[in-house]
């Protein structure tokens, strides 16, 4: 499960250590809220919707844990059993 204190580009997001079917586009280094990033889009490998993105770096030390994960935007979610 993701935590949800995270803005993605569409409102709240969920920050996540694997995803599955989903495919990653390039990485390229972004400015966020947090600071500079390499992130990479990812997208529904079914729809080919955009997601959210992938951590690829953080620059700065205080971003280090977000390396590798994904945040995937509560609007592309779709709640199921179980969920709060």
């Amino acid at each position: 499960m993701g935590k949800l204190s995270f803005q993605g580009s569409q409102g709240r997001a969920y920050l996540f250590n694997s995803v599955v079917n989903v495919g990653c586009g390039p990485a390229e280094e972004r400015v966020l809220l947090t600071g500079l990033h390499a992130v990479a889009d990812i997208y529904c490998e079914n729809c080919k919707t955009t997601l959210g993105w992938k951590y690829e770096h953080a620059f700065e030390s205080s971003q280090k844990y977000k390396e590798g994960k994904y945040i995937i935007e509560l609007a592309h979610m779709i709640k199921d059993n179980g969920w709060d």
